[in-house]
């Protein structure tokens, strides 16, 4: 009886260190940040590419598809019932034409009897705000999410990311502020990519000792040489928002080492990268 049960937990022993050594491997590894598309910078298309389309809206994302983005941004929010969709404010007074009010406020049926496309132009007519559901369906092995967690909405939104089997191709932007919810979506998904902003470069440890990222997320405001090198040290990548968007801002950003841009126009950033010597 002794050596059974000896040899039962030797048998529970090996089975934890195989469990903790897979998951330690998931944590570490960069599987999940293949080369970029164009040289060595990802390019994040900000509200999809959003150039003379409605932003957020499922031809954004397609445009960023189709011109090799290596991420798309969107922004998530919930409706009054219960369903999550991509729309950057948290009212919906600036994308349509005779209607206000807040996002929460409207069902989701209610939501896409509104035309987000009128104010873009004749072309756009009839664009609709789209659900989380559209936007993984449109992007699932295509491109990479770059998830703007607006409202703490991390259980719902992993209902739906587990369906689709997208846990490692999104990225979640949330401010080390909100530490609780990094903390909440590690805990119940262990696969996921949290991607804390920190602010200032002398917070990175404090981030790090607590929830261990794979990439920290950055403004202009608070990007410099020094935040991405303690950043490298660490083995963390770095994806800043741009402020500017011009030539001279992408080519500081990049010869600071940052590795990835998130851009208000990703046409213009791939042609820069692609003409860069």
């Amino acid at each position: 009886m002794k050596i059974q049960y000896i040899n039962f937990i030797r048998g529970f022993l090996i089975v934890a260190s195989i469990v903790v050594g897979q998951y330690q491997s998931i944590a570490q590894s960069g599987i999940d940040f293949p080369k970029p598309r164009h040289g060595n910078t990802y390019v994040i298309a900000h509200r999809g590419a959003h150039v003379g389309i409605p932003e957020n809206s499922l031809p954004a994302i397609q445009k960023a598809i189709d011109l090799g983005c290596d991420f798309v941004e969107i922004d998530t929010r919930m409706t009054k019932d219960g369903r999550i969709v991509s729309v950057h404010n948290a009212s919906i007074d600036a994308y349509v034409i005779g209607k206000t009010g807040k996002v929460k406020d409207y069902t989701l049926a209610e939501l896409k009897q509104l035309d987000i496309g009128e104010k873009t132009g004749p072309d756009w007519k009839n664009t609709r705000i789209p659900t989380i559901e559209e936007i993984l369906q449109l992007c699932r092995g295509q491109i990479g999410i770059y998830l703007d967690l607006k409202e703490p909405l991390v259980p719902e939104l992993l209902q739906i990311i587990h369906k689709y089997d997208m846990e490692r191709q999104i990225i979640w932007y949330i401010p080390a502020s909100r530490m609780e919810i990094i903390k909440q979506l590690k805990s119940l998904c262990y696969e996921c990519i949290p991607m804390p902003d920190p602010g200032p470069e002398k917070n990175i440890l404090e981030v790090i000792s607590q929830i261990h990222p794979q990439a920290l997320a950055s403004d202009m405001g608070q990007l410099n040489e020094r935040f991405v090198k303690t950043a490298h040290v660490n083995k963390l990548k770095v994806f800043v928002d741009e402020e500017k968007g011009t030539p001279a801002e992408w080519e500081q950003i990049i010869q600071w080492g940052t590795e990835g841009i998130q851009t208000d126009d990703p046409e213009a950033l791939i042609g820069y990268l692609k003409n860069r010597k």
